[in-house]
């Protein structure tokens, strides 16, 4: 019972925990809330499969007329769970019909012992894009894409990988979708790095609708070409500040890339159709043009801002920078700035011209702050 929980002594005063390898972190972190919460609710008796249990060692017990005596007992994993449980003590005492497993060894050798408490420690976090892979939204992409291309994969969990067989340049990330679709539909690249705010905070908005899996392979397609130029030899002549954060960067040249699209039509607010560009892009044998364009915006818009005076006692941030709204106006400056002297240049046919498409491929920004 979980009420029996509650009678092992020296919970209160640490000492149930000595060979832990922590004490009580208190009761305002996400899991013990989340404890508490499953214990106040009417899903209490399905508390026993919630939980991963209590391990405790000791260095001898006994089983007499089924009372199980232990002799130097000590939790190693469960200091939490214990804790929060003794804070809900009024309520626990009333429930006849909910459990927790308890796993009790009797190990008298020290090494052994540390070995156990630091194993039944040593947990991979379950992180936000992990509860969202089986999400029917995400299942749903999936199964579209994989019917639209044969050849291709929709990876939706840590870990997995697809087939040996299956055409890498079909083979789509949901993390890496959910950075694209924030990038590209939110004009938000800027927050692109945090898998927590694309797969928590911002979820709803980047998968509650329905998205063509052409879309999903444009998008694809396009950050492949971005990345040929974030290796070492760096072929797009980036500042060695933008190189050293091609965790973050690249996504603002995504951005770039739809922002040239957009300019080009008269659109401030809109965004086309990643699609759309990509088959004019091709059609109009620019692809490569646009890519290497959209770096030298980035570029040109970080070394912008680094020339601009700063307030008394502060230094400027590339990194702060990377993660401001202040770099997507920057790069939009720079983007009109090169739509304005491209037409010039004396190219075979008018960039601006090239970049044109249909009103109906535009799309208002889905709102993500």
């Amino acid at each position: 019972h979980l009420k029996e929980c509650i009678k092992f002594p020296g919970i209160r005063d640490g000492s149930l925990f000595q060979k832990n390898v922590r004490q009580s972190l208190g009761l305002n972190n996400r899991v013990n809330k989340s404890i508490k919460s499953t214990i106040y609710s009417d899903r209490h008796r399905d508390f026993f499969f919630y939980h991963n249990g209590i391990t405790a060692i000791c260095h001898k017990m006994e089983l007499n007329n089924n009372l199980l005596t232990m002799n130097g007992l000590s939790v190693v994993n469960g200091c939490q769970s214990l804790n929060t449980i003794l804070s809900c003590s009024e309520r626990v005492k009333g429930l006849e019909d909910t459990y927790i497993m308890c796993r009790f060894y009797e190990i008298p050798q020290k090494d052994r012992t540390d070995k156990i408490t630091v194993s039944t420690n040593f947990q991979t976090a379950v992180k936000p894009r992990d509860l969202r892979s089986n999400d029917k939204k995400v299942l749903n992409l999936k199964r579209l894409f994989e019917q639209r291309y044969e050849q291709g994969y929709f990876l939706t969990k840590r870990g997995e990988e697809a087939l040996p067989s299956k055409d890498k340049k079909y083979i789509i990330d949901l993390v890496d979708l959910g950075k694209y679709l924030i990038s590209w539909h939110s004009q938000r690249p800027n927050i692109a790095y945090s898998e927590t705010k694309i797969f928590d905070k911002y979820f709803e908005q980047l998968f509650k609708r329905e998205y063509k899996p052409e879309n999903i392979q444009a998008l694809n397609l396009w950050m492949q070409e971005v990345r040929k130029g974030w290796i070492q030899e760096n072929p797009y002549g980036l500042n060695e500040s933008l190189l050293a954060m091609k965790a973050y960067a690249p996504y603002h040249q995504l951005y770039a890339i739809s922002r040239f699209f957009a300019i080009a039509n008269n659109f401030s607010d809109r965004v086309p159709s990643p699609e759309s560009t990509l088959i004019r892009a091709d059609d109009k044998k620019i692809k490569d043009q646009i890519v290497k364009m959209a770096a030298s915006c980035l570029n040109s818009a970080l070394e912008s801002a680094v020339n601009e005076p700063q307030s008394q006692n502060r230094v400027f941030s590339p990194q702060n920078w990377i993660k401001s709204k202040a770099s997507l106006s920057k790069i939009d400056t720079t983007i009109r700035a090169y739509l304005d002297v491209l037409p010039s240049i004396g190219n075979s046919i008018n960039f601006k011209d090239a970049l044109k498409l249909d009103q109906q491929e535009f799309e208002y920004r889905w709102a993500a702050d």
